[in-house]
């Protein structure tokens, strides 16, 4: 490569070599003296006939070397003024002398341009155009406020022409085969405001040779001729560009030639705080929209307005009057310098083509910096960056062959799908349920389950995000899923393929991986919405924080989830959720709190099935609340006992305080989104009973379409009896609904009962329940004034459960019960001696058959009505005597029984402050 900055190159005159040959260099042989004499008077006087008629071939070429750049009308004899001038300067040259420095009217070259600019006829065409220019500015305008050019030179810039700070821009020049070089240079040298540095670039250039004649003839500093026998392609100009030392760097194709404002223009519009972080530029195209068969159409294809647009389009009518924001730029950029690096970040998809939209999508996904058209003042050429557009039709234009289209339709499609967010993505945001991410095959394969239930569950949408590269390429992933391979080629959303190329092990550096997962992440999230974003919970520990920022960047909610491989088969009832449900998976915190004292088998058998348990990779606190007269077992136990899923906490009595005191201290919320799981030591639990709370919580507390404030608790446990009558008759949830035609067999339900042997009580209602108990905890339950009608419970001694049962009659509270066949359940009591249960009580009064119950041990989504849990309003409701009523009905009759903290009147009930849990005032229900 070799750079000359306006400096003169030595060459040897033909003057002078014929005179060193006459002079005596060709005198060589002996004794022909006087016929070497008369040979030369003989060439000498023919040089001079033939010097005498290139003379007068030359003046009469004297027009043709005008100085003026006239580009419309001038006709095209430039071979014809490059021999003339060629012959002058050897004629002119005596020898020994150096070359005469050329001026520019000697060697400059220009274009012709003979024809008018192209225009459409195609009414058709133009209507469609015309109104998709319409709909971009509009949203444009509401979104960000697009300007016309006299808004933008009043908004404030860092820079002035004027001063004090005045940019310095260096301004790039990449030449071929156009003789357009100057009238770029003298329009350059007649901005308003000066630029710092000028490169003429010259890559394989066969007119290298005239270029470099042209950019010495202006003998001045501040251009550089910089050439290379090697074709760098579209690309070189911006590997130059990195060299630049400016504020500014401006690339120019070879058919722009800019109005003499144009850098006064460009420098204070990037000096603006609201387009300082953006390239700036005159043409540019706006990428495809995507068709009502949800495909999206070549960008050259032929009268289809979901094709995009090309910006200014002349052929149209289409102006550029305001600022507008376009997917990539063409033919001229004006951007910072430092944003110039942003274009190598990552490997470009080829270097034979498509420099102008990897530049604007690299800035985009790396710098959060977009791509604007500036406008223009139609009656002021001096405003425009492109003065004359027919200089993109003439004949060195680069030709857009069928092969360039499906190159550079790949890419823009890869870009898109990479996170790219086209004008298409921005005016028309997109709403998924989920994106699934997979680093690897091995990913692919475990989120497969889940991937294809959301795929096929009607209403939902889901599609998955690959690594790519040659760890997790998309064409393997799709035979993993049995999918057809073409789902990796055809323009339509199924499955993005982040060509990232993962790593098979953990990274020498995590800073590559970690940006290009974030960064292609960031766009698909702004492009899709994604109510969840899954991948599986070992994932590469980098990738991890790239989603988890992602998703936290999200504009709209969105959960990151985070599944272990195992669980994953296990919630496919996900995919049933409402989507407005999903952001709020990772919302709730379920604690386990176990009351123990001194029955060590029991709690082992416990602690055994809650490890077995499938907790989706959420972390779930464990405590141990002890009485004072917890024995060594227990305590052996449970100090020795490891807990993968949490931390772990014991709290020990100094003073015995009795199961009422250990049950209700054992667990209050710090926050609305904590919830208590209360186990006593002889209860067992199903692998499948968080997984249960998880759904039920997701579906009834976390929908925000769904409103039941009464729910206060969620059962593990589905009953055997009719626990409050004096009788106890057996009871059975599914022969029960069976009977009614409304309901499903095996419905879940609302009940007025709250459930000790098992349950998720709510912070709210906790709280609530803690200031009420406090107001009528006496040590004598005899002087408890709350006697529900026909209820056994108003004999209980020394019972939580009593005072919580009174709080919810009186309220009209209940709590979510499920209902399997058998009672199969999530809990089970083994009902072995203890505070409430002697040994000889339980033989007497208690049948096991009556209280153990069978655990979940598969799958319990299927067994639910359709699948899912039905909507809320669906709900049955019974009461504290397991008849089917209202939720209006349970109010009514907590309002009639009027023996609540409050006095309120027949057809109230009493409100609380749910951050104390205080009574307040009492409300209509």
């Amino acid at each position: 490569m070799g750079i000359t900055r306006a400096h003169i190159v030595k060459n040897d005159s033909l003057e002078g070599m014929l005179g060193d040959y006459v002079g005596g260099k060709g005198r060589s042989g002996r004794g022909g003296g006087g016929g070497a004499a008369r040979h030369s008077t003989r060439l000498v006087g023919a040089l001079t006939c033939l010097q005498l008629a290139f003379a007068i071939y030359a003046t009469f070429l004297l027009y043709y070397m005008s100085p003026a750049v006239d580009l419309r009308v001038k006709p095209d004899l430039a071979w014809a003024s490059r021999i003339a001038q060629h012959w002058k300067q050897l004629i002119a040259t005596q020898p020994g002398d150096s070359p005469a420095l050329l001026s520019p009217e000697e060697v400059c070259e220009h274009e012709s341009i003979d024809f008018e600019q192209k225009k459409s006829q195609d009414e058709v065409m133009i209507r469609l155009k015309r109104e998709l220019y319409d709909e971009v500015l509009a949203h444009q305008r509401r979104s960000f406020g697009a300007e016309t050019l006299p808004e933008l030179l009043r908004m404030r810039s860092r820079w002035s022409a004027s001063g004090p700070n005045v940019p310095r821009v260096t301004v790039i020049l990449n030449h071929f085969k156009r003789r357009t070089l100057c009238a770029q240079l003298e329009s350059l040298r007649r901005q308003t405001l000066p630029f710092h540095r000028a490169w003429v670039l010259s890559f394989g250039s066969p007119n290298e040779a005239s270029l470099r004649r042209i950019v010495e003839s202006y003998n001045d500093s501040r251009v550089s001729f910089v050439a290379s026998g090697y074709d760098f392609k579209y690309y070189g100009r911006f590997q130059m560009a990195l060299q630049s030392e400016s504020d500014f760097v401006y690339v120019l194709d070879d058919d722009m030639i800019p109005g003499t404002r144009m850098l006064e223009i460009l420098s204070h519009v990037g000096g603006t705080d609201k387009y300082g972080n953006a390239v700036l530029g005159s043409i540019g195209r706006i990428l495809p929209f995507r068709q009502k068969d949800f495909t999206f159409p070549s960008y050259r294809k032929f009268r289809s307005k979901e094709a995009g647009l090309y910006l200014p389009d002349p052929a149209y009518d289409i102006t550029v009057d305001r600022i507008v924001q376009v997917d990539f730029l063409s033919s001229s950029w004006f951007l910072p310098a430092e944003l110039v690096k942003t274009l190598f970040m990552e490997t470009p998809f080829t270097f034979m083509t498509g420099e102008d939209l990897h530049l604007s999508y690299q800035l985009q996904k790396y710098m959060d910096a977009g791509s604007f058209v500036l406008p223009v003042d139609p009656a002021d050429k001096e405003t425009w960056g492109d003065s004359e557009h027919r200089l993109a039709y003439v004949s060195e234009t680069t030709v857009i062959f069928k092969d360039i289209v499906q190159v550079r339709d790949e890419q823009w499609w890869r870009a898109l799908t990479s996170g790219y967010v086209t004008q298409w993505a921005a005016m028309h945001p997109q709403k998924v349920d989920a994106l699934f991410y997979a680093h690897s095959l091995g990913e692919v394969r475990a989120l497969a389950p889940l991937l294809e239930k959301f795929r096929t569950t009607a209403g939902r949408k889901a599609y998955l995000v690959v690594s790519g590269g040659g760890h997790c390429p998309c064409e393997e992933a799709a035979t993993v899923l049995k999918w057809p391979k073409v789902v990796c080629r055809e323009r339509r959303f199924k499955i993005f393929d982040l060509g990232i190329g993962a790593l098979s092990g953990p990274s020498r550096s995590e800073v590559p991986v970690l940006q290009a997962v974030y960064a292609s992440m960031r766009g698909l999230v702004r492009m899709h919405n994604p109510s969840v974003v899954v991948a599986v919970a070992d994932v590469d520990g980098k990738v991890k924080d790239a989603l988890r920022m992602a998703a936290d960047a999200a504009v709209n909610a969105t959960a990151l989830v985070l599944l272990p491989r195992s669980s994953v088969p296990k919630v496919l009832w996900m995919a049933t959720l409402k989507p407005a449900a999903l952001p709020n998976w990772n919302r709730m915190r379920v604690s386990v709190n176990i009351i123990t004292q001194n029955r060590a088998k029991s709690l082992l058998r416990l602690l055994t099935s809650l490890r077995s348990a499938y907790y989706l990779g959420d972390e779930v606190p464990i405590s141990f609340n002890m009485d004072s007269r917890v024995d060594a077992a227990t305590l052996k136990v449970v100090s020795s006992f490891e807990w993968p899923h949490g931390p772990k906490t014991l709290r020990r009595r100094i003073i015995q305080g009795g199961l009422i005191r250990a049950v209700s201290e054992s667990w209050y919320p710090s926050s609305d989104d904590d919830y208590g799981l209360l186990l006593e030591d002889d209860i067992e639990v199903s692998p499948f009973f968080y997984l249960w709370v998880k759904y039920a919580l997701l579906a009834y507390r976390y929908d925000p379409a769904v409103s039941l404030p009464e729910l206060s608790s969620i059962s593990l446990y589905t009953p055997r009896l009719v626990e409050v009558t004096k009788e106890r008759p057996k009871w059975n949830a599914t022969a029960f609904f069976s009977k009614s035609k409304a309901h499903h067999p095996n419905t879940p339900y609302l009940h007025q009962l709250p459930c000790s042997w098992g349950a998720v009580f709510f912070p709210k209602h906790w709280r609530e329940f803690y200031a009420y108990m406090a107001a009528r905890f006496t040590e004598d339950a005899k002087q408890n004034p709350v006697q529900i009608p026909r209820s056994r419970t108003n004999g209980w001694q020394a019972s939580w459960k009593k005072f919580l049962i009174d709080m919810m009659y009186l309220r009209g509270y209940v709590s979510l019960y499920p209902n399997f066949p058998n009672q199969t359940s999530f809990s089970t009591n083994h009902m072995e001696p203890g505070a409430h249960i002697s040994a000889k009580d339980n033989v007497l009064k208690h049948d096991k058959n009556d209280f153990e119950v069978p655990l979940v041990a598969d799958d319990f989504a299927p067994l639910l009505p359709m699948g899912k849990m039905p909507p809320a309003s669906k709900l049955p409701v019974l009461n504290l005597f397991n008849q089917a009523v209202s939720m209006k009905g349970l109010k009514a009759a907590g309002a009639k029984l009027g023996q609540d903290v409050l006095t309120c009147g027949a057809k109230e009930l009493v409100a609380v402050d749910h951050i104390t849990g205080l009574p307040t005032n009492c409300t209509l229900f």
